[in-house]
């Protein structure tokens, strides 16, 4: 209790000083946790009062998942298939269906905690078992890891949707529908990706960045760092979360990712194609990789989204061109009952998390 009188003093000093600086920005984050922080205590609001703003980014890999590969995966357990998928993905919705409708109606559609769920169920079952791979480079090195293993099954397959994170942040910087004054940078991510890769960041768009930690007073801190490089015009990297990232980040983790997986072009929720951003698993590998062994089912699946979700706005959420009460859906037609997007399903989706709090403040 002590420790949290302490910190709200603290944090509350930060903030009066920021507001001293009588600056009006626009900073982004790219995590759902980070977004899930400032609407928990309630720093959204306490930002805005000294003129920051932060938007949400690309930072939820359920969300920046396409629909075209939900429906890959919805048809591959049409034909038989046992999909293993995290949670988050059982309820995001693709002109309203979702994986749990599949289930409902007897498809095997299993919900795991970690691939080595799914590789223990392919061992006890011989129907095909097809785990869908979502996450950044956060969760790739266990999907890496795992598929370079002598023993795996041979009805195990992984339908690969990892994508690498820095290439979403290049291309929306590139878009430049939105003037950012700064970036707070994912935490989870540069903990595997170490903070030396967003350099390129900073030479090619001279933005100030900040990798911050999860804790509001991480947060208040990564906004105090980024208003500092902007006053002193001194634009860098900062490492505000130097407890757990380093500079060349988890080595072994990243051997992992570089052993299975190859860079392939693809397009994300609310992106164009974004170059070399898809995990895409090596032909050394490919006896499990679902894309290939089953690519005469999957190659079929088109997308035509319904007038409803032509409205949905998740994608514009997701390049923080607006934040989530700005879509005409917003809980109304879509809520986290019946949610339209997968903003407002993954517990790192921006919609959600906006809902959710909506209340407290």
């Amino acid at each position: 209790m002590w420790n949290e009188l302490k910190d709200s003093r603290l944090i509350n000093g930060i903030i009066e000083k920021i507001g001293q600086y009588k600056l009006k920005l626009t900073l982004m984050h790219a995590c759902g946790t980070h977004q899930e922080t400032l609407s928990r205590y309630g720093l959204g609001s306490l930002f805005s009062k000294v003129g920051v703003t932060i938007k949400s980014g690309p930072g939820c890999p359920v969300c920046v998942t396409t629909a075209k590969e939900f429906l890959q995966i919805m048809r591959l357990a049409e034909k038989g298939k046992t999909v293993a998928i995290y949670g988050d993905c059982l309820r995001v919705p693709v002109n309203g269906r979702a994986l749990m409708h599949f289930r409902a109606e007897g498809y095997d559609v299993r919900i795991v905690y970690s691939i080595d769920e799914a590789v223990e169920l392919a061992r006890s079952l011989k129907n095909d078992v097809v785990f869908m791979a979502i996450g950044f480079e956060t969760t790739a090195p266990s999907t890496a890891s795992t598929l370079v293993r002598d023993d795996l099954p041979k009805n195990f397959y992984v339908l690969s949707c990892h994508r690498f994170f820095l290439p979403a942040m290049i291309k929306l910087l590139e878009l430049g529908e939105i003037k950012l004054d700064g970036i707070i940078e994912p935490g989870h991510v540069s903990a595997i990706i170490g903070y030396k890769p967003y350099e390129e960041i900073r030479k090619r768009f001279k933005i100030p960045q900040v990798i911050s930690g999860f804790e509001p007073l991480d947060i208040v801190l990564s906004v105090y760092y980024l208003v500092k490089q902007i006053i002193e015009d001194d634009v860098k990297v900062v490492n505000e979360y130097n407890r757990v990232v380093s500079r060349e980040g988890n080595q072994l983790a990243l051997s992992f990712i570089n052993k299975v997986f190859y860079p392939k072009d693809i397009e994300w929720r609310g992106f164009p194609i974004i170059s070399s951003s898809l995990m895409a698993i090596k032909e050394k590998y490919s006896i499990h990789d679902a894309s290939k062994q089953f690519e005469d089912i999957i190659s079929k699946v088109q997308y035509d989204p319904s007038p409803l979700e032509k409205t949905c706005r998740c994608g514009e959420v997701l390049r923080g061109v607006i934040h989530p009460q700005a879509c005409p859906l917003f809980g109304k037609v879509c809520n986290l009952e019946n949610p339209v997007g997968a903003c407002m399903v993954s517990v790192e989706g921006a919609c959600r998390i906006y809902l959710e709090y909506s209340e407290l403040f």
